[in-house]
């Protein structure tokens, strides 16, 4: 048997034993979104993690919600009543901001390969734009020119350190993301010289961290390096984007993110921030870490066989709806996230079976080798900690199978 990630605490069973999610029994959930494969989200877990966010970090630092961890256009609805303000990566979630009513909320719109059309959009619609070189820069201007509209222009940073194995490591690396830290300030002059709304910096080394203690050495480096930059730009800093980085414990032997500690460094971080920083309004980008323990992919059995001795349970659903959980269709096995059987969720394992989705490839694999409760044709699976990363993440197109539901709750 192969171990499998930690359920999320706040999934339970009623008197049958059969899984609740948002208080809602499985199987009704899946009668109501008229049938699986189902991703179901629990908006009470997502307001949960904003008020852990916002209980625990100093009053000022601002929350963004990354869509691109799910665009579930209700559950960005639910989210524009608690967070501060959106990060987008492209025109099409620009959209599915205006298609949730949330038009006027503060958006940073980040990444590479931005489109003229989509730089002209988001001037438009008043969202910073963080540049990620110059070139990128004048076409925001020039999108500005187009539109009528000043743009606000954050520029992001290529920072000369990283997270590693859980280190924080130092030395500059080649990056299509942002400005090397020397080109910034003559790039910072040169916008205000063009008379845009500078926003300040955009810089963030950490990707999908759960060590406390990297997060927070990856924020005091962060703050002292603007510091340098903004001293010899001469300007106070505006605003500076400390990214994301937060991860949720989804795989095996991991233990969740002590954001208590992150914050309690970060507080002290920006007490002794230099001068230059000393007006500068802080913003954390979040996405995993608020909607990713939210979500449970529900999928129902197809078959059950047997091969040379193993079991195998075939589900309706599979890595073309949740590709993480197989391990990127990459390598049979090399996660397990957590699973259960949600008809019978209280009940102890009884068996070892792999849990396969449908595709045609032996990589599209849930569950690889996992304990569980005797699961018959019919049954449903349930996959936890597919909030984020999930449907949109996923080769949907792929063998032109069914599009799996979606339901907030």
């Amino acid at each position: 048997m192969k171990p499998t990630g930690p359920i999320p605490p706040y999934f339970s069973s009623d008197e049958s034993g059969a899984l609740l999610i948002g208080g809602l029994r499985a199987d009704e959930l899946v009668a109501e979104a008229g049938g699986t494969p189902l991703f179901v989200y629990d908006n009470n877990i997502v307001g949960a993690q904003v008020a852990r966010f916002k209980g625990a970090m100093a009053d000022g630092i601002a929350l963004h919600y990354s869509v691109t961890a799910n665009p579930y256009e209700p559950l960005l609805e639910f989210l524009g009543r608690y967070v501060d303000g959106f990060r987008i990566v492209s025109g099409g979630e620009l959209n599915r901001l205006r298609a949730a009513g949330l038009a006027g909320i503060p958006i940073n719109f980040a990444g590479p390969g931005k489109l003229d059309a989509e730089l002209e959009a988001a001037v438009r619609a008043g969202a910073t734009v963080s540049v990620e070189s110059e070139g990128e820069a004048a076409r925001t201007i020039r999108a500005g020119e187009n539109v009528g509209a000043r743009p606000k222009i954050s520029v992001r940073v290529t920072p000369p350190f990283a997270i590693e194995d859980r280190m924080v490591t130092i030395g500059s690396r080649p990056s299509p993301f942002g400005v090397d830290a020397e080109r910034v300030p003559l790039l910072v002059r040169g916008l205000l010289e063009a008379g845009v709304d500078w926003r300040g910096l955009h810089m963030f080394a950490g990707s999908q961290c759960l060590d406390a203690e990297a997060l927070a050495e990856i924020h005091r480096v962060t703050v002292a390096h603007a510091g340098e930059i903004a001293g010899v730009i001469g300007l106070p800093l505006p605003e500076l984007n400390l990214g994301s980085g937060f991860d949720i414990a989804c795989r095996p032997g991991e233990a969740a993110l002590d954001i208590d500690h992150v914050a309690a460094a970060l507080n002290r971080t920006l007490c002794n921030a230099p001068p230059l920083l000393s007006t500068t309004r802080f913003t954390i980008e979040l996405g995993r870490w608020l909607v990713g323990e939210s979500g449970v992919y529900l999928t129902r059995v197809l078959d059950r066989t047997e091969s040379c001795g193993h079991t195998f349970l075939t589900t309706d659903g599979g890595g073309h709806h949740l590709i993480g959980a197989t391990g990127s269709l990459g390598e049979r096995g090399l996660v397990n996230f957590p699973i259960a059987v949600a008809n019978r969720f209280a009940a102890p394992a009884e068996e070892v079976v792999t849990v396969n989705g449908c595709l045609c490839t032996p990589f599209d694999i849930l569950g690889d080798q996992v304990g569980l409760p005797r699961a018959e044709e019919g049954d449903l699976i349930a996959v936890f900690c597919a909030g984020a990363y999930g449907l949109s993440a996923s080769p949907q197109a792929w063998e032109s199978r069914p599009l799996a539901r979606e339901l907030l709750v």
